[in-house]
């Protein structure tokens, strides 16, 4: 008893650290915006409590909100499969251990610790539309190129276009799952005459679906938050075709002064992505793999 008592103490002692940082900078501000988005509070003079009001307002009342939301939508009806889809084939391609595929795996990975910012800055040069290296590559081959960030038909795909520089993180993940099956799987499978594409469906694939279920639900998350990017390539155009979510709640608070408001936009995006990760998370429960 008195082993397991000291036992805690050092648990305790050693977690404080954290449990200090989780309650100072994620708990009390979590539950001190809650209480904001029951305000009516610009920032300098104190809040004034006015209930579901900002809530109601913006269900029934704000269309900026409503496009702002279905843009989202759209980005990550795009760029959330493109961009799983890539980073699957690049960690099935990787998945044998080499010096090649070690050096391949760095590279894919080290736009996803780069700074954001500075991705963004390049890429917009990159595809403007007179004038952008993508362009003049294509016209090379006798293909006119579209004005990819003012044109309202490519805006939102050039965005999840540039998405896709990113995806190193979840090869990785994927890499990491597809290592861990059991290379005698594959041998069965390749006696019994299956080939590299049958055993990625067949065994791949369905071994690796608790993997594939955190990449999706990460990278829905990710897409519904998104904000430096089109903030930095687009500003939100062309006519608001990639004005995301997250610009609106940032220019509710900081442009606006409605930090009521926009705390209230942040807590119904909360519960939006809760509900497609509890809805995507048990949908995919009984396809996915719990075997040691």
């Amino acid at each position: 008893m008195k082993y397991k008592r000291k036992q805690a103490k050092y648990f305790y002692m050693f977690i404080s650290p954290w449990l200090v940082g989780f309650f100072l900078l994620t708990f009390i501000p979590l539950i001190y915006s809650l209480y904001l988005s029951l305000t009516q509070y610009n920032g300098s003079s104190a809040p004034q409590f006015i209930g579901l009001q900002n809530y109601t307002d913006i269900l029934f009342h704000d269309d900026l909100f409503k496009k702002s939301l279905i843009n989202s939508f759209h980005y990550a009806l795009i760029a959330v499969p493109t961009s799983l889809t890539l980073a699957l084939l690049i960690a099935f391609l990787l998945s044998r251990e080499s010096k090649a595929s070690n050096f391949f795996q760095i590279v894919f990975y080290f736009p996803s610790i780069a700074a954001g910012a500075a991705v963004f800055t390049v890429a917009k040069f990159l595809l403007k539309g007179e004038g952008g290296l993508i362009n003049y590559i294509l016209s090379v081959f006798g293909i006119q190129g579209p004005y990819w960030l003012t044109d309202s038909k490519w805006a939102m795909n050039a965005l999840a276009l540039v998405n896709l520089i990113f995806c190193g993180s979840q090869m990785l993940i994927f890499l990491a799952g597809i290592k861990q099956i059991p290379a005698s799987y594959y041998e069965a499978a390749k006696i019994d005459g299956a080939g590299s594409i049958k055993c990625f469906f067949k065994i791949t694939l369905p071994l690796i679906s608790n993997v594939f279920a955190f990449n999706l639900v990460m990278g829905i998350i990710n897409a519904f938050q998104v904000f430096v990017q089109p903030l930095i390539m687009t500003g939100g155009g062309p006519f608001k075709k990639t004005y995301m979510y997250g610009m609106y709640i940032y220019d509710s608070g900081f442009s606006f002064g409605r930090f009521g408001y926009a705390a209230s936009l942040a807590w119904i995006m909360f519960v939006i992505i809760l509900f497609i990760s509890m809805f995507i998370l048990k949908s995919l429960q009984k396809r996915m793999n719990y075997e040691d």
